[in-house]
């Protein structure tokens, strides 16, 4: 079938279609990944070479940097989720860009027991995130992350979010 204006334009369209959803898929993938403190996988989402600028952090560089600062923080909590809202990715070729917004929610290891089965209130924090992806052989990677903290609720009992 020769190619025409129509089709390379129908191909050009289904490949940002199909782009859009693995940047969708990678997040997804990861923050899950994150909830059950699966270091491994969630540091599998990064490139070798990522930037993570978070709020209350100084700015780590590095896969492996990353991982160890996330796990060194999260680690310590009985349970944490990781909701990311709003995602929107705009891809040009092998890079992409996206912004969306963080909820987070963490219940601390030494929480105090209200009653049978409930636990005091949790720790949560919101913010806007900013991310940068690069195409490599095996796919997409988070190439940059800037989070910023608008808010947050609660005490971080553990003191894992405090400025550096």
């Amino acid at each position: 079938m020769p190619h025409t204006p129509a089709l390379d334009d129908l191909a050009r369209r289904i490949r940002g279609l199909e782009d859009r959803d693995a940047l969708h898929a990678l997040m997804i993938r990861g923050w899950r990944a994150l909830d059950r403190k699966d270091w491994r996988a969630w540091s599998a989402c990064w490139a070798e070479d990522a930037v993570l600028e978070f709020g209350p952090w100084q700015r780590i560089q590095g896969r492996e940097a990353i991982r160890a600062k996330a796990e060194e923080a999260e680690s310590p909590y009985t349970s944490i989720q990781h909701h990311i809202l709003n995602m929107h990715v705009d891809v040009e070729g092998d890079r992409a860009t996206g912004i969306g917004y963080m909820w987070f929610v963490a219940v601390a290891v030494a929480v105090a027991v209200t009653a049978p089965g409930r636990t005091s209130a949790p720790y949560s924090m919101g913010g806007p995130y900013d991310w940068e992806f690069r195409r490599d052989g095996d796919g997409w990677l988070l190439a940059r992350q800037r989070l910023g903290v608008l808010w947050t609720d609660g005490d971080d009992t553990l003191r894992a979010f405090e400025p550096e």
